[in-house]
């Protein structure tokens, strides 16, 4: 058995601390498709700034079909989030439908923000073919994608809901947030909602010119909104009047925190941090009169886990209490307990109390490993910063997810990132084999879109969630739903290949379950200071052994010696002899690569290209044995 914390040489002892072992038997590694569903289908290309669906078109659940699915299995996807899916606030009119007028003042954009639920037990009438039959439709989606072997991910959106929240679609014996409040009181346990109490809700002043639809009329798009009392804002605002970069098209949710801070609530026994799920529910089984809002997003949660969704993306967790997250974490997997959940967190002080004490399958590893790993893609990072980053969550690192990019972050190929979506591709070797947790890749990433579109709210280089827009790059590859690359560029279906190779190759056990360990202070180079811009690992198993090596010079080459001494070797647990090592990531390896183990010291010769990355595994017998090697000499 490989013992990664009982290796015996002194080298050995002092690096312990690098080796992260974090797993004691075979488990999965899933990767995540984000699909901002409202784009992907869209096949028209007009690209008008704030232009109506009928202008800049919009992609339906049906459009998402077998040769859609087909093309988001072959990158080895094993969940998709269906984002945006969730009745947001529009502008398009659905009142045929029973659905009342949204009101521009408090929509973002004219498609409308998705973290601004209107209706929890219903879909967006935009991604349907007939909007009164649109919660079928993605049910039908549902079943489509479990036919393709993946599964299906939804957000909750905890923190806020839309300021005009009204579920038309509710199951009988639930009632709306707010139905039942006392709005008298800023504060009630039991209340949905905090209210500035006696003041009416005022629309924020706008800034730098900005006018709802881009100044097109509306009826009522009139700089008013009628709310009394008005409600605290989503991000926490009490103002009745929020300020324009406030989350004004929102209202937050009241959990059963006081003004002051102070819990209305159970604490949780600290002991709990040690205990599974079940011993949770339990906990939370014997408390009574919890805040109504648990409950109704407990009811949520239900609802569509009974339609089939196989997972929540819980956004702004943490600006809602650990202790809520115990109790609907828990009760989500004691009713299904492969329920895949993960957490929006960008605070590293609450990332173990929201895994140990709020039972969140993964978090965001934004704020360190993201930005650290954007950095060193801008040259504004070293190698050396993202190994500590990545050492500072050793002990959770199984559940960090790891992304470059996403629907709040800059696509890899705009401006303001890297300018061009091959620099991505070392980081994403990096990010995906480095550790044990989840990869996620956001639709258009595979082929390098670059979100340069002025879509109308907000600015380019963030394909817009708020507005009806084309995503060129992911247009060309659907090929008017062909799903084939028929129209790509060939740097697009090369980097798509590259996809396609990487991702699956994540899932091997050596990546998905090895241990891991540095040896950049292994190698050697001709120009030491070039080691700032090389990442190097090993991943192991007692099957497998996978050396990781990435160049993230976008004009350097490098040649790179590893040329250690009974280290390596020994936690390989490999005899001395030559070993031929194959990159995975080219079907035919245009180098030859051998390590050679000889008394216990490993040597390998490396050159690298600008942007290169090699994944080299080996088998455990040599291609030439030690024996071999002292008859030759003989």
């Amino acid at each position: 058995m490989l013992q990664s914390c009982q290796l015996v040489d002194d080298k050995a002892q002092a690096q312990t601390s690098q080796v992260i072992d974090v797993v004691t038997a075979r488990q999965s590694k899933p990767v995540v498709y984000q699909m901002f569903t409202r784009l992907y289908g869209n096949k028209q290309t007009a690209n008008i700034a704030w232009g109506t669906r009928d202008q800049n078109g919009v992609g339906k659940f049906d459009d998402i079909d077998t040769h859609a699915l087909n093309s988001i299995k072959q990158l080895g996807v094993t969940h998709v989030w269906y984002t945006g899916v969730l009745h947001h606030d529009v502008i398009a009119d659905y009142t045929e439908f029973g659905i009342s007028l949204d009101d521009p003042d408090v929509v973002k954009g004219r498609a409308g923000s998705p973290y601004a639920i209107k209706d929890y037990y219903n879909v967006n009438p935009d991604l349907a073919i007939n909007p009164a039959n649109r919660l079928a439709e993605f049910e039908t989606l549902i079943a489509r994608t479990h036919q393709h072997g993946m599964k299906v991910v939804i957000d909750i959106v905890p923190n806020h809901v839309a300021r005009n929240y009204q579920s038309v679609s509710k199951p009988d014996g639930i009632s709306d947030f707010g139905e039942h409040d006392d709005t008298s009181v800023e504060y009630a346990k039991h209340n949905n909602f905090y209210y500035v109490v006696g003041e009416q809700f005022k629309v924020p002043k706008s800034l730098d010119g900005y006018q709802p639809l881009g100044g097109e009329p509306h009826p009522l798009a009139d700089g008013q909104f009628a709310e009394f009392p008005a409600k605290w804002t989503g991000n926490g605002s009490r103002l009745a009047q929020p300020h324009f970069h406030d989350w004004y098209e929102t209202v937050k949710v009241n959990y059963g925190v006081r003004p002051d801070g102070s819990y209305d609530f159970p604490r949780l026994p600290a002991e709990l941090a040690e205990q599974d799920v079940r011993m949770h529910a339990e906990f939370w089984a014997k408390q009574q009169g919890l805040p109504d809002s648990w409950y109704k997003f407990r009811d949520i949660a239900y609802y569509w886990l009974d339609k089939g969704v196989d997972g929540f993306r819980y956004d702004m967790a943490e600006m809602v209490p650990v202790e809520f997250w115990s109790f609907l974490n828990s009760a989500i997997k004691m009713k299904n307990p492969d329920a895949f959940i993960l957490a929006e967190v960008y605070n590293p002080k609450l990332y173990r109390p929201y895994i140990q004490l709020g039972k969140m399958d993964y978090l965001y590893d934004k704020v360190g490993f993201y930005d650290t790993l954007k950095g060193l893609m801008q040259g504004k990072q070293t190698s050396q910063a993202l190994f500590d980053v990545f050492e500072d969550v050793a002990d959770i690192e199984s559940h960090m997810l790891h992304f470059l990019e996403n629907h709040d972050e800059q696509r890899i190929a705009s401006p303001e990132f890297a300018g061009n979506a091959q620099s991505g591709k070392p980081a994403m070797v990096v990010s995906a084999l480095i550790g044990q947790a989840p990869t996620m890749v956001y639709f258009g990433q595979e082929v390098g879109e670059a979100g340069a579109e002025t879509a109308g709210f907000g600015q380019p280089s963030r394909t817009s969630i708020f507005d009806y827009i084309g995503v060129p790059a992911h247009q060309r590859f659907m090929n008017h739903g062909a799903f084939d690359g028929g129209q790509s560029t060939e740097s697009e279906r090369q980097l798509l290949a590259f996809y396609r190779t990487l991702l699956p190759l994540s899932a091997q056990d050596v990546f998905a379950s090895g241990v891991y360990l540095l040896i950049n202070d292994m190698l050697d180079t001709p120009a030491k200071a070039s080691l700032d811009t090389i990442v190097a690992f090993t991943r192991f198993t007692e099957q497998a052994v996978a050396l990781v090596v990435s160049n993230f010079s976008t004009s350097q080459g490098a040649a790179v010696t590893l040329n250690e001494e009974n280290y390596l070797a020994t936690i390989w647990q490999l005899p001395d002899g030559v070993y031929s090592l194959r990159d995975q990531l080219t079907p035919v390896s245009a180098s030859q690569y051998l390590l050679t183990i000889e008394q216990g010291r490993a040597s390998l010769d490396l050159t690298l290209e600008p942007l290169q990355s090699v994944v080299l595994t080996l088998a455990r017998t040599p291609i030439f044995s030690a024996q071999h090697n002292n008859n030759k000499a003989q």
